[in-house]
């Protein structure tokens, strides 16, 4: 006898978004990724993942905004997904951390260089809570988007004008 093929559910994580899941069909998706960041979290063990979708790396650009959308901030948002995940039965030692993003896009001369400064702000931070990442498609001037499939741990990303996926 052979199971009946589960559909999957695709969960859309906007701009300033988090979502955690710990169902076997769903795929957690960010679109259009330019300077911003995703940061796919894993635990193979117990198959529960999250997908954190940040503009800017630190809440102190608004506290305001911090504190009601903490996911718009590297410095917020990584520890709310986290928490998430914990609240889910997810342990640090066991996570899986995956980073897309952090392009360099309509500002060619490098003056603000949000996606450099997303990346950088989430890696010390990652670092002092010794957390490594395990892969990464970053930096660079290309627009990409990200999934995660949590029956499996795989993160898969898409490039513009690129035809395939990337996994990670």
């Amino acid at each position: 006898m052979t199971a009946a093929p589960v559909e999957s559910s695709r969960i859309i994580v906007g701009a300033g978004q988090l979502a955690v899941s710990p169902e076997a069909s769903d795929v957690l998706s960010a679109f259009s990724l330019g300077s911003c960041l995703s940061v796919a979290v894993y635990d193979p063990l117990i198959r529960v993942g999250g997908l954190l979708h940040v503009l800017l790396p630190e809440s102190s650009l608004s506290p305001a905004r911090a504190s009601t959308a903490p996911a718009t901030f590297v410095d917020t948002g990584v520890p709310a997904l986290f928490h998430a995940l914990y609240a889910l039965g997810a342990e640090k030692y066991r996570t899986l951390i995956y980073v897309v993003g952090g392009a360099q896009i309509i500002d060619d001369a490098g003056v603000f260089n949000i996606g450099r400064r997303n990346y950088d702000a989430l890696t010390t931070l990652l670092h002092k809570h010794n957390l490594r990442i395990r892969g990464e498609h970053v930096g660079g001037g290309l627009n990409r988007s990200v999934a995660l499939h949590i029956a499996t741990g795989k993160v898969l990303v898409r490039t513009t004008g690129q035809a395939g996926e990337i996994a990670l």
